[in-house]
């Protein structure tokens, strides 16, 4: 297997609950530690790296406006949590070393940068991990079609789904003994199957650019390593 890395740019996304780790709310700092360790070390064999974090772990918009809160109120709620986890990984980063950029789409300048396209192209460039907080900025849409929305805008070439699952199954695997997991899926496949991968939206705009998308378990240590090197790990979609 080559040294060299696979992939030469890539979009991470993290899910808000990931950074729990066993607790019931807020951030594990062992998760989210372990978790930069092993971004540098991906960054540090030459992989360009931005970042895109839920806020499910502190706010869930879509679940406040069940409880009867307004839905656009909610989302923005959800955004705002979104920043303070960006703002938890970039600090993580960069005790270890690392540099870490925040770029909120919308407008917190006392905490982090605007977002802008070109702005956050030359901070990948120039070897800054880029954390994109505050989703596309917009209610209604998830972190999961922020994430697409950006590894599309920056040129990645791979969307990582980081979850607590090795996969996409047939089923729930928890639940059905007999699930199998799916080594690789089309983009149409995942629509027509209602597969629950990343909602509609985000898999429509990853077919309609050609993004890779790989759904792989983060809290097995050294997955992402080995997904830079080239192994098949978790469950690819992409164009077939």
């Amino acid at each position: 297997m080559s040294d060299q890395p696979k992939y030469h740019r890539i979009l991470l996304k993290l899910s808000g609950e990931a950074l729990m780790g066993d607790a019931d709310y807020g951030i594990d700092p062992k998760v989210i530690g372990r978790l930069a360790d092993e971004i540098i070390e991906v960054q540090r064999i030459g992989v360009q790296i931005g970042i895109v974090i839920g806020g499910g772990n502190i706010f869930r918009g879509a679940g406040l406006a069940a409880a009867g809160m307004d839905r656009v109120t909610g989302d923005h709620m959800g955004m705002l949590a979104t920043v303070m986890n960006a703002l938890a990984m970039a600090d993580a980063i960069e005790k270890r070393g690392g540099y870490a950029r925040v770029m909120s789409a919308i407008q917190i300048h006392d905490v982090a940068e605007d977002y802008i396209r070109r702005r956050a192209i030359r901070h990948i460039e120039k070897g800054r991990i880029v954390l994109f907080a505050a989703g596309t900025g917009n209610p209604f849409f998830t972190t999961d079609s922020a994430a697409a929305l950006r590894a599309v805008e920056v040129g990645a070439d791979l969307l990582l789904k980081a979850t607590k699952v090795d996969g996409v199954y047939t089923a729930d695997p928890a639940r059905h003994a007999d699930a199998t997991r799916y080594e690789q899926l089309t983009y149409g496949d995942v629509i027509q199957r209602n597969l629950q991968v990343m909602d509609t939206a985000a898999i429509a705009l990853c077919r309609d650019h050609g993004m890779p998308l790989r759904i792989y378990d983060m809290t097995v240590p050294g997955s992402l390593m080995r997904i830079m090197r080239g192994e098949s790990i978790g469950t690819l979609v992409d164009g077939g």
